[in-house]
């Protein structure tokens, strides 16, 4: 039996949903109350004891079901299934086999760090789901055996009656039937800014979710009035449970550095053991070198191929960025992420709180007199008045000024300053009134004593308005109304003008109001009348009599901050694409991306057309469309889905629950830190400090800056490490001794891992780091210019350093440690000369004074150069590395060959530039 239909019995056990329209599950929202309460076999009188306690049986608790989780054993050891910490292990192998136990321990040092950070990253990620289970009510008040009681929301069962008050946090998705000025705050699962006004009255079935105003949803905030409702869905049936469960069943991406690691991890694995096995038999067999002595040769070879020092500075460039980052309200959550935010092509952000500031601002008041504009964001009171494009005193237009002190005192927000930032109390739109009557310089004090407050009806959904009776010292009384502008045109007869008042032209201001509205603003009306100094009481008669005079028409938006519309525009000029998904309002929205430069081809898709389109229609109008409304977790989480399937790199925003499966399925998900869920936080990579949009745009410049250094380490890392195995097949291929023993390659790896390589992490941002395009996900770590640059380096550093053995050896004919020790200051003066060269990979580290603006490599150089200096002349290096004293000529001729790696490496970016290579290399090396 078809039970989705309104007129098909309740033969389920199912509590049914709040939200799908498919399946077994009954629209609620479609349904009137008492088709709910029939449905559920409910009364309003409630359920007896009995019952409930039959059906939390039947049901289950109302609570949701947490993840099923893989032990902490078996957790900690998939951290070691990886290709690189298999690399480490065999290096450790290797050291350990040649007795080099101080080295064995470092290694196997950085696998346990590398993995226990893993580990702890992952139990971290693990939070968001309680997160959410912590945002359910505690507690709930029922309708029991015919007595009001209050009993543990746990406990509650689908046809349960439930009594709702301000404050309450709702308990379980409830299909109302009784409201009274009823207003719910559902920003965490529609992101709309402001609360939804509730009633009793049935919707269409494909209403969406922030139109369904008969339903109060778990876990959203009742902002004022009372209610009361059938509860229809509890547990992991409601709106929260639904978003729980995608959020279990969505998976993390691996970031593309993690991916690309992996695949140079197998790459040069494979590297590896081809060439020491190709190197050992060639020497065993063909060469006749001695077994122990070629196995020694071999080991040395493999771990002067690994690059021990590389997962270490990939850690150490990270956590650098995480400072900086956090320097800059960005709080880094998981470490690969860093790098991750360099390689994003689109963010998708959330509008609410994260590209505004979910602060009511008026922006225009239409008055007889002409319409005025306000500018300033949120309720800071700093702001001006313009007509026409022209600054306008508000002392200098009577028709501005009396409407915003109707505004002031028709009000019962307050706005004030906390700690240096400006908060409001009360309802959004009525803070934005208190906020602009502040920008005029209007006092709410000083106006409440001039015209005190003698009565005031209170806001009802019932009747749309608000009105307050005044009266002056001098005995005259005044009623202000405000409240929806087509209630209170009924109620107007007139309209004030700069010259007076005058009969209302009700046509021209329902042109107003269609203008105003188009621009995504809500609308509000404030009118006056004056009244007797005996009349102390206002009465709904007092007022339904009307003759009042309409003083203008209010447009109150939630505004883009400045510094989103700012970062928008960077991040564009980098070749990001950003995407606002919201639940607000298609006009609202349109409006806002507009102001936000947001201007893509396919205008602005609602929630409704994505559910008409397949994947295909979806994946293209993703790329033509930046602006999304009306839309539910499930379209955010598709969207993002499309976007990674046309091959972004994707980022999400946002910071209410809704946004939870998104930002957890994003390749990076970015909560606001101020007023985001915890929920939104734990699914996350990074959280903003500040709430600040803009702030994406400075982590993802650090981003860029951290994959750039990465890849200097790798550039400096593999030519050198190259260079020495190199040498030491050419030696063994040409029956040499070796120029360097596996103590001596031990050496130097360590040095210049710890000297140069590690200076490369701290390396400042390269100039024109955000006038790039992101790069392709799929890049290679290793592609394009690299693949040139490894072995063009790596035959420089051998050229120098073989070839200036066998000069020593057969054209000086000195002994072998003599030799050695001029061959290891070679390749080592080469290495620190080609350090100098990645300050820039592709541009003249000369020009602009750039070779001098890294500190840190400056004093890596000075460490290694006193290093090398102990290492050739302190007796016990002698006794330990086989190594001896070398005279000036052998310097001069090792600075020599150091100063022509310099020279020819910035030749080569030279003549690449000049063939066009200049922007294009950095793309083409990803």
């Amino acid at each position: 039996m078809d039970e989705s239909r309104p007129d098909a019995p309740d033969t389920s056990d199912t509590p049914g949903g709040s939200g799908d329209d498919t399946g077994a599950t009954p629209p609620w929202h479609a349904l009137e109350a008492d088709e709910a309460l029939r449905r559920h076999d409910a009364a309003r009188e409630g359920l007896s004891s009995d019952e409930a306690r039959e059906r939390l049986e039947r049901f289950g608790p109302n609570a949701l079901k947490p993840p099923e989780k893989a032990g902490v054993l078996r957790r900690f050891l998939r951290h070691f299934h990886n290709i690189l910490i298999y690399i480490l292990v065999l290096a450790a192998i290797g050291t350990a086999l040649l007795g080099h136990w101080v080295d064995t321990g470092v290694i196997l040092a950085v696998v346990l760090i590398n993995t226990l950070i893993g580990f702890v990253q992952e139990g971290k990620a693990e939070k968001a789901l309680d997160a959410i289970r912590r945002m359910l009510s505690p507690q709930a008040v029922v309708r029991r055996d015919g007595e009001r009681r209050e009993v543990p929301a746990d406990s509650l069962v689908p046809g349960d009656i439930v009594y709702l008050q301000a404050g309450d946090r709702v308990p379980a998705d409830v299909r109302l039937f009784e409201t009274r000025n009823l207003q719910v705050e559902e920003a965490v699962l529609t992101g709309e800014s402001v609360a939804v006004e509730k009633d009793t009255a049935a919707v269409d079935e494909g209403a969406d979710l922030g139109d369904r105003r008969g339903m109060a949803f778990s876990g959203t905030l009742v902002s004022f009035g009372r209610g009361t409702g059938v509860v229809v869905a509890t547990g992991g049936d409601t709106e929260i449970g639904r978003i729980s469960t995608m959020l279990g069943e969505v998976e993390s991406l691996e970031t593309p550095l993690v991916r690309q690691v992996a695949q140079f991890g197998r790459w040069l694995a494979g590297v590896i053991i081809v060439i020491s096995a190709a190197t050992f038999a060639f020497g065993f067999w063909v060469r006749d070198y001695p077994l122990d002595e070629m196995f020694l040769a071999a080991a040395s070879l493999a771990v002067s191929t690994i690059p021990e020092g590389l997962p270490a500075i990939l850690t150490i460039a990270l956590a650098i960025g995480v400072q900086k980052m956090a320097r800059r309200n960005a709080i880094i959550r998981k470490l690969p992420a860093v790098e991750t935010l360099g390689s994003v092509s689109a963010i998708c952000s959330d509008k609410t709180g994260t590209l505004t500031r979910n602060e009511m601002t008026v922006q225009a008041l239409m008055t007889g007199a002409g319409e005025y504009g306000v500018s300033g964001v949120g309720y800071a009171p700093h702001g001006d008045f313009t007509r026409d494009g022209a600054e306008v005193e508000p002392t200098d237009a009577p028709c501005l000024e009396e409407v915003l002190r109707a505004g002031l005192l028709c009000n019962d927000a307050e706005v004030f300053e906390k700690d240096g930032q400006w908060v409001m109390q009360g309802d959004p739109t009525e803070g934005a009134l208190v906020t602009a009557a502040f920008k005029a310089g209007l006092s709410a004090r000083h106006e409440h004593e001039c015209l005190p407050r003698t009565d005031v009806i209170p806001f009802e959904s019932d009747h749309r308005y608000m009105a307050t009776l005044h009266h002056d010292h001098d005995g005259h009384g005044r009623i202000y109304l405000k409240g929806a502008p087509e209630r209170v045109l009924e109620l107007c007869e007139h309209q004030a003008t700069a010259d007076g008042r005058e009969p209302l032209r009700a046509d021209e201001w329902h042109a107003s109001m269609d203008a105003i509205a188009a621009r995504g603003q809500r609308l509000l009306a404030i009118a006056r009348r004056a009244t007797t100094a005996e009349q102390r009481e206002l009465t709904y008669g007092d007022v339904e009599q009307g003759g009042f005079i309409l003083l203008a028409l209010v447009g109150i938006i939630d505004p883009p901050r400045d510094e989103a519309i700012a970062a928008v525009a960077d991040c564009q000029r980098a070749g990001i694409r950003v995407k606002m998904i919201t639940g607000d309002h298609a006009a609202t929205a349109r409006a806002i991306g507009e102001q936000l430069g947001l201007r893509g081809e396919g205008g602005t898709l609602t929630g409704q057309q994505l559910e008409a389109m397949d994947d295909d229609e979806l994946a293209r109008a993703v790329e033509d469309t930046d602006v999304f409304a009306r839309t539910t977790p499930e379209h955010k989480l598709r969207l993002v889905r499309a976007l990674q399937g046309n091959g972004r790199i994707v980022s999400m925003t946002g910071d209410g629950v809704n946004d939870a499966p998104a930002l957890k399925r994003a390749d990076v998900g970015v909560a606001m830190g101020h007023k985001g869920t915890e929920a939104a936080k734990e699914a996350s990579e990074m959280v903003l400090a500040d709430d600040n949009f803009a702030s994406i745009a400075h982590a993802v410049e650090e981003g860029r800056t951290v994959y750039d250094n990465i890849r200097k380490a790798i550039l400096h890392m593999l030519p050198t490490n190259a260079g020495q195995s190199l040498t030491i097949m050419m030696a063994i291929l040409m029956g040499l001794a070796l120029p360097l023993t596996p103590v001596q390659v031990l050496w130097v790896n360590m040095v210049t891992s710890v000297t140069l390589a590690m200076a490369l992490a701290f390396e400042r941002t390269e100039p024109g780091v955000m006038g790039r395009p992101p790069r392709a996900p799929d890049t290679p770590l290793l592609s394009g210019f690299l693949l040139w640059r490894i072995p063009f380096v790596a035959i420089l550093l051998w050229l120098g350093t073989f070839g200036h053995f066998v000069y020593m050896e057969e054209v000086l004919g000195v002994a072998d440690d003599l030799a050695r020790t001029v061959a290891i200051n070679t390749l080592v003066a080469g290495q620190a000369f080609y350090l100098l060269n990645l300050r820039l990979i592709h541009q003249p580290v000369l020009a602009g004074g750039e070779l001098f603006r890294s500190r840190a490599m400056w004093i890596a150089i000075g460490v290694l150069v006193v290093l090398q200096l102990a290492f050739t002349y302190v007796p016990v290096m002698h006794t330990l590395f086989g190594t001896t004293a070398i005279d000036t000529g052998d310097w001069a001729r090792i600075l020599l060959f150091g100063l022509a790696v310099f020279l020819i490496v910035e030749g080569e970016k030279l003549v690449f530039r000049r063939m066009g290579w200049a922007g294009a290399g950095i793309s083409r090396c990803g």
